[in-house]
């Protein structure tokens, strides 16, 4: 039986409203708030289901620990002073677990930069930076020298576009010292992006840059061996922009379904655009993938929308889209929405290829996707729904990766997406629920740990697709993700974000940025995985999967890092001590470095200083240690980690975008000091010897 899906719940307020207050709950000013994600957080949160929270379930047996250790931890954990934690340069012999390393974990081998709020990128002593690419800078053939009173979509589609996000680079076989920097452009804000701007009344030509400032920018950049400088080419041939506008493939088995069909695509499978790009990934096949996260902002006109759990809006959109095109309104076109909300896959050293969005790997505010292989080289694809009390998934691939470099190979490879089984994940604890308070006060064992299930929601193959969530078809559990989470009873997190696999142990790291509405009023209160209510500083889980197999449907996991204050005894880092890391909050994007240590950027730092960019140990001696390696400007996010041997990569996103700000008004004068508009931007940084980073 097919499931009946229920009316959208209609977004509280009107659209357009600069939120209930200026603060952001979850620590983002309100103008972020506004354009990012649409004012997400002062409406109630979309998961309303009655799911078992993680204390429900007790696994019965104990931590997989010693009471000895645990009480170790206890001590370290119930350490607290008066103030912030100050940074130590590298926590040189320091007795850790008994024992007295000589030098910092390899790879974090530098000054740790102090909390501060400069309006500036501020590095390690010792290390150089530069901006290798700019909102706006020309990219390809034709395209004009950027002038903001001068701006035009037609412009916009040949320049990079605005705030980006994720960030990769692959190598250019030939070019020697070149690279292709892909990056995500996440959103557009038009307060900071046109003088005089009226959200009342926008004109066609500003929204028209604004499509054309969305999607994707593929760009060739040039490293000045000398120096360590990354530069843009500018206009070379495989430099590429991907818009609102540009013509994508949908695959996998919802394509083609009613469900996705409209009035300028009846076939279900061509959708113009992909919006709200946040994070991704590289594949092992040389091609990178984008997460959908925002979509629902974009739409107007929720009242015939059929999908309530994505928060539609009732009245006219932010950005007032619909005015100058139908399919931004659910009331005329139902289905377009459908259309987003995927992961997007796009293939670089093709500049002609269609890019796909794959519907098997589900449809949901996709944080990003990040793939690792099987043993038999089958593809797992890692994807968090950032959404308070939303969930977190796993895809394994059916299909092997081919090697090669022929055009049947290129082509098999970017179907592995295709077929598979899409899995949710459950979390059940190891600790009385009792001993789960809402404060972060670890429990007798000595950590929140347990262990957990991938749920199997649906299976793809070349054939079609069957579904394994009672009352839902295959078609509506890809697109309607959510609602089969729902029913299967996954674990509500606090806004799962970044998820990582580490390249060296095999361990998967799950971002939970917060989610102040935990434990509040009538919501899910705190759990094992969750363990803080009112959770504004979020943590860190690691997974280990049985067996450290990829495709395993079982897990043991951990909180490997509780960020706060770490003179806040709710805090803890692994259990290394906490006066020798730096203070942390809100983690979001997380990448890894050569040596094995996580890398984490922080969106809304909830300390009182900037947001910036952390690199931690995850195994050793050192596990734990927690270094800033640098923070952003007034009203940034830091966006893309990528950590190279010599070079690391961070996008400067929404710089100046505090509450009250415009371009009359800027609240930043970075990059290019005042007199300048303010640009979203990207940034390498390496060390003045021209050594690798941190050793």
């Amino acid at each position: 039986m097919r499931m009946q899906l229920p009316l959208i719940s209609v977004s509280a307020g009107s659209a357009g409203s600069s939120g209930a207050s200026e603060s952001h709950p979850g620590g983002r000013s309100a103008l972020t708030c506004r354009f990012r994600c649409g004012d997400a957080c002062f409406h109630p949160a979309p998961n309303t289901s009655a799911n078992e929270y993680v204390g429900d379930v007790i696994a019965g047996a104990l931590s997989r620990r010693s009471m000895m250790r645990a009480a170790a931890v206890v001590s370290v954990a119930g350490a607290a002073g008066a103030g912030l934690a100050s940074p130590v340069a590298a926590a040189e012999n320091t007795t850790v677990r008994g024992r007295t390393p000589s030098k910092a974990a390899r790879g974090l081998r530098f000054t740790a930069v102090a909390p501060n709020t400069a309006d500036t990128v501020t590095v390690p002593d010792g290390y150089r930076q530069n901006v290798v690419i700019r909102w706006g800078e020309p990219i390809l053939r034709g395209a004009p020298a950027f002038d903001p009173e001068k701006q035009s979509a037609a412009a916009q589609a040949g320049q990079f576009g605005y705030n980006n996000d994720f960030l990769a680079l692959l190598p250019l076989p030939g070019e020697r010292g070149r690279q292709i920097l892909v990056a995500n452009h996440e959103y557009t804000d038009e307060v900071l992006m046109f003088r005089g701007y009226d959200a009342a009344d926008p004109t066609r030509e500003q929204v028209g840059i604004a499509w054309a400032a969305h999607g994707l920018s593929a760009v060739v950049v040039e490293e000045d061996r000398r120096s360590g400088k990354l530069t843009a080419v500018s206009r070379h041939p495989l430099n590429r922009r991907v818009t609102a506008t540009t013509e994508f493939r949908l695959t996998g088995p919802a394509a083609g379904s009613a469900l996705l069909k409209t009035s300028a695509d009846p076939t279900g499978r061509k959708v113009l655009g992909t919006l709200n790009n946040c994070s991704g990934g590289t594949t092992p096949w040389g091609t990178t993938l984008h997460g959908e996260e925002n979509f629902n902002q974009y739409f107007a006109g929720a009242g015939r929308a059929t999908d309530k759990r994505y928060g539609i809006g009732a009245g006219a959109s932010e950005r007032k889209w619909e005015r100058f095109d139908k399919r931004f309104d659910v009331a005329q076109e139902p289905n377009e929405v459908h259309r987003f909300g995927y992961v997007v896959e796009f293939d670089p050293y093709d500049p002609h290829s269609t890019p796909r969005k794959h519907t098997a790997l589900g449809r949901f505010k996709h944080e990003g996707a990040t793939v690792r292989l099987t043993r038999d080289g089958r593809p797992v694809v890692y994807s968090g729904d950032d959404e308070r009390f939303d969930y977190f998934y796993k895809f394994v691939g059916s299909k092997r990766m081919k090697h090669g470099t022929g055009r049947a190979v290129r082509e098999h490879n970017l179907s592995l997406l295709d077929e598979g089984t899409l899995y949710v994940a459950k979390l059940t604890g190891d600790s009385p629920a009792l001993e789960i308070d809402g404060t972060g006060k670890l429990p007798a064992d000595g950590e929140f740990d347990g262990s957990g299930e991938w749920i199997p929601l649906v299976t793809a193959t070349g054939k079609g697709a069957v579904s394994h969530v009672e009352g839902m078809s295959a078609e509506e559990v890809l697109v309607f993700t959510r609602l089969a989470g729902d029913k299967v009873g996954a674990t509500k997190m606090d806004r799962p974000e970044d998820i990582e696999p580490n390249p060296h142990t095999g361990k998967v790291y799950v971002a939970l940025t917060n989610n102040t509405n935990r434990g509040v009023g009538t919501n899910a209160p705190a759990d094992e995985a969750n363990p803080r209510s009112a959770n504004k500083h979020g943590h860190i889980l690691e997974l280990t999967e049985r067996w450290n197999r990829a495709d395993s449907t079982t897990f043991a996991w951990t909180l490997f890092l509780v960020a706060g204050d770490p003179n806040d005894p709710a805090t803890y880092f692994a259990g290394f001590p906490k006066d020798r890391v730096s203070p942390i909050s809100c983690p979001d994007n997380v990448a890894f470095d050569p040596h094995g240590n996580l890398w984490i950027s922080t969106d809304g730092a909830q300390l009182g200083h900037h947001d910036g960019l952390f690199g931690v140990a995850t195994k050793g001696e050192r596990r734990g240690e927690l270094k800033q390696f640098l923070t952003m400007p007034i009203g940034a996010e830091t966006c893309g980690p990528l950590v190279q041997d010599r070079r690391v990569l961070v996008a400067v996103q929404h710089p100046g975008e505090i509450s009250g700000a415009s371009v009359e008004k800027p609240a930043s004068t970075w990059p290019d000091g005042p007199g300048k508009i303010v640009r979203p931007a990207v940034v390498a940084v390496w060390r003045a010897d021209g050594e690798d980073i941190g050793v």
